[in-house]
């Protein structure tokens, strides 16, 4: 659920995005189905890092996801994300989450396919995309930090709402 930001950090080397999301994942994760969920994070957060910033068209939408599955180890994340693939922008979130699952089990593969549905068809409206990943129930500060991630990286600062990021909790800051 934190490797969103490892994924940002290494956008522009796939290959070593996916190695350090492996590594990062077995240190609390030590299952193929754990690892592969932050690897699917990972790699999501990169691509929406990347195309968030890019001159040249990156994979949106259904392409997108496409690629995540594509890099993401085969197993049961894996298939959860042919699953997402096959569902419809036009699906209620509640009847997504029915299918993929909402973080309730507390597996990866019950979360991550969510997750990444609904980065796939908000990732362009923050506010709108927390609301939908809260409405599902389940496990919501799993759900809300992935999708989070993502979503924060294809929309940057100023596309989180300002009274949110008004109200967070202060960082400290180091200079």
């Amino acid at each position: 659920m934190r490797v969103a930001p490892l994924g940002a950090f290494f956008a522009d080397d796939i290959d070593r995005c996916i190695e350090q999301a492996r590594r990062s994942a077995e240190i609390t994760h030590m299952h193929e189905e754990g690892i592969a969920g932050a690897i699917a994070v990972a790699v999501g957060a990169a691509l929406a890092s990347r195309r968030a910033g890019a001159q040249q068209q990156l994979p949106n939408g259904r392409d997108w996801l496409e690629k995540v599955r594509d890099l993401t180890p085969d197993g049961s994340v894996r298939r959860g994300i042919d699953v997402a693939l096959s569902l419809p922008a036009s699906t209620p979130t509640f009847e997504a989450a029915s299918i993929l699952g909402n973080g309730a089990a507390i597996t990866a593969s019950d979360t991550v396919p969510f997750c990444l549905w609904i980065a796939t068809w908000h990732s362009h409206d923050f506010q709108e995309a927390m609301w939908q990943t809260v409405s599902a129930l389940g496990d919501r500060d799993t759900t809300c930090a992935i999708v989070g991630g993502i979503v924060a990286l294809q929309v940057g600062e100023n596309g989180i709402p300002k009274s949110w990021r008004a109200s967070r909790e202060r960082l400290p800051i180091r200079l």
